[in-house]
């Protein structure tokens, strides 16, 4: 059965790279040597490893691979540092548009958390 796995460098600056692969030992060789020049890694070398893990379907493989993607640092960071406690905390919504801080700005309103208790999961 082929596996695939879904993995995060770490880069010399300091970002996180996510990307999946069915041959690990290779796509790690590839980022190390700078094989291509546009890739993401290729002037942010040296990389290394900080976490993978494996999926048996390519699908979601992908799938987890573009959810972290979408990950905050410090959710990603979570992750690497096997932190599984913290990520229900880090996946809520905290933007200028999140309807916590809607409901901050607006206490006065009377009703605002039970319109916005029906929409809530819509926006985040």
């Amino acid at each position: 059965m082929k596996q695939y796995f879904v993995y995060i460098l770490k880069c010399s600056d300091n970002s996180y790279y996510t990307g999946v692969t069915n041959d690990l030992e290779r796509r790690l060789d590839e980022h190390r040597e700078g094989i291509n020049k546009a890739a993401y890694t290729h002037n942010r070398r040296p990389v290394s490893l900080v976490f993978y893990t494996d999926f048996n379907d390519i699908n979601q493989a992908i799938a987890f691979e573009k959810q972290v993607k979408g990950w905050s640092r410090k959710k990603k960071e979570a992750l690497i540092n096997d932190e599984w406690d913290k990520l229900p905390e880090l996946a809520e919504c905290k933007n200028e548009t999140s309807h916590k801080n809607y409901i901050k700005r607006n206490v006065s309103l009377s009703g605002v958390e039970d319109t916005l208790s029906g929409i809530k999961k819509k926006i985040c």
